[in-house]
């Protein structure tokens, strides 16, 4: 098991005369010592104006609270554990989950948390969370890309280590805390949209279903499907990693085949180039020829177009999920006893060069 500590704090160059304490802080803004503490450090009871006011004036004169200074007043280790499988089909190994931490890391350096990232293989996971709390390394921890009967949750629970999961379980659950985007309702949206558009041959390209987000996709899609009275063919549906290579593998099998798909749903715009590079392929036209509606379209390196969208997507921001997930897992640490925070974000749906009406 390999571990890896990261200190997210983002700390300007200055000289020791440039370093403020909290007294002098607490005095600049004309609040006690406490109530600065307490929201730098993402205690509930601090209205969010207040945070914001104390938060800016933090980064304003480079006031950075002391990480070893508050672990010994706290008995906290100021650190928040994510585990990362580095088996190669782990789609927590791609550049999606990138922008999750970095949104996350903003959030615990807000409040003086460093980033503990433990890179383990799949059959090792459990352990890893075991050392955690064996060790009080961590405060917390994320659990990324819930999977059916996900035994990480029953076993957070009962080593008593706080944590959110980014997703959620397949079942309903209201005893742990969850951050979660609507994928059933995304995809069920994107494949009527197409079938607005005059297309029935629709195909499918999906991440792992045996995580909980691609199942929900699956189900959101073949809802519409099937509302418009049309039947998912099981040749134009795939579930696996999403990688550029799969979406052109998949694009260039399906559409070789007889009656090939008029249009994609497809789980990520890192899969849906190869797709696109598959269209191309073949003379065909993205959005004359083919349609294409993606996942996912929301990455800091990665963007979909410039002025206007290439790919018709839904749209949900994975950093600004990392961000919220952290604020919701501060909260746990510093009220344990408080009832679990479960949301589930809408997404939007945002028109690009990607789809037109079915071809005749």
């Amino acid at each position: 098991m390999s571990i890896y500590t990261l200190t997210v704090q983002e700390r300007a160059t200055r000289d020791d005369s440039q370093t403020m304490n909290l007294k002098q802080l607490s005095e600049k803004l004309g609040l006690s010592p406490t109530t600065v503490s307490r929201a730098l450090n993402g205690y509930p009871e601090v209205s969010e104006t207040t945070r914001q006011r104390i938060q800016a004036a933090a980064k304003q004169y480079n006031y950075y609270p002391s990480t070893r200074a508050k672990s010994l007043a706290t008995g906290r280790s100021m650190a928040i554990g994510h585990v990362i499988p580095t088996d190669a089909n782990s789609e927590m190994v791609n550049p999606i989950f990138g922008d999750f931490l970095a949104g996350a890391g903003e959030t615990y350096a807000a409040s003086g948390y460093d980033i503990m990232l433990s890179a383990v293989r799949a059959e090792n996971e459990l352990q890893a969370y075991r050392d955690f709390a064996a060790k009080r390394s961590v405060d917390g921890v994320i659990v990324h890309g819930p999977r059916a009967d996900d035994p990480r949750i029953a076993l957070l629970k009962e080593l008593n280590l706080p944590f959110v999961v980014h997703g959620r379980a397949p079942v309903a659950d209201d005893s742990y805390s969850w951050l979660d985007i609507n994928n059933r309702r995304a995809f069920q949206r994107a494949a009527q949209l197409l079938i607005d558009l005059g297309h029935s041959r629709i195909a499918l390209i999906n991440g792992q279903e045996s995580m909980d987000f691609a199942q929900r996709r699956r189900t959101g899609y073949t809802a519409a499907m099937e509302a418009a009275g049309l039947t998912p063919r099981a040749d134009h549906m795939v579930a696996d990693e999403m990688t550029e290579g799969v979406g052109f593998n998949a694009a260039n099998r399906m559409l070789d085949g007889p009656n090939p798909p008029t249009a994609f749903l497809v789980s990520s715009i890192i899969t849906a180039i190869g797709v696109r590079r598959a269209i191309g392929a073949r003379g065909l036209v993205l959005g004359r020829d083919v349609s294409v509606v993606i996942h996912d379209d929301e990455i800091s390196y990665l963007r979909n177009g410039d002025r206007e969208p290439l790919f018709t997507a839904t749209r949900s921001s994975v950093r600004a999920a990392g961000r919220r997930a952290g604020e919701i897992l501060l909260q746990r640490i510093a009220q344990p006893s408080t009832p679990p925070i479960q949301e589930l974000w809408d997404v939007e749906l945002t028109l690009g060069q990607s789809t037109g009406p079915a071809p005749n």
